[in-house]
């Protein structure tokens, strides 16, 4: 044997060597690769129900969502109508009401014979000799 077949020799141990080193590592891999297997079937198994739970539950919701839908249309409708009813009683009711109140101020006025209903002014303010009323000034001044 030479000196060349000895150092392939040696070679190839170490290569066997490391190959077998290299192959632990890749066995546990492989092994964590099984587990990830079964937690996803496991985690597909349990998620498929939930799933279902989840559409029964978004259709349900739905259905209660044209509920109130419907129930807030018909309170839109009976508040449109409650505004129009009383739109209807303000120019029905209110009106005439306003005029009678004003018609019984006028013949208030006129029993009282206070006289000022009639022409709308006050009476003047009388001033005696050589008083002034309020807020006017005396001739060039």
């Amino acid at each position: 044997m030479s000196g060349a077949d000895i150092a392939g020799l040696i070679a190839a141990g170490v290569f066997a060597i490391l190959v077998a080193l290299l192959a632990l590592p890749i066995i546990k891999l492989g092994k964590v690769f099984d587990e990830l297997t079964v937690t996803i079937r496991s985690l597909n198994n349990e998620t498929t129900p939930l799933i279902g739970e989840v559409t029964k539950t978004v259709a349900s919701t739905n259905a209660q969502i044209e509920k109130v839908d419907n129930i807030t249309s018909n309170v839109s409708d009976a508040s449109a109508n409650v505004s129009a009813l009383s739109s209807l009683v303000t120019s029905t009711v209110g009106q005439p009401l306003i005029k009678v109140a004003a018609f019984s101020h006028g013949i208030r006025k006129a029993v009282k014979g206070d006289g000022s209903a009639a022409t709308g002014s006050r009476p003047a303010a009388s001033t005696t000799a050589g008083q002034e009323r309020p807020g006017t000034s005396p001739k060039g001044h």
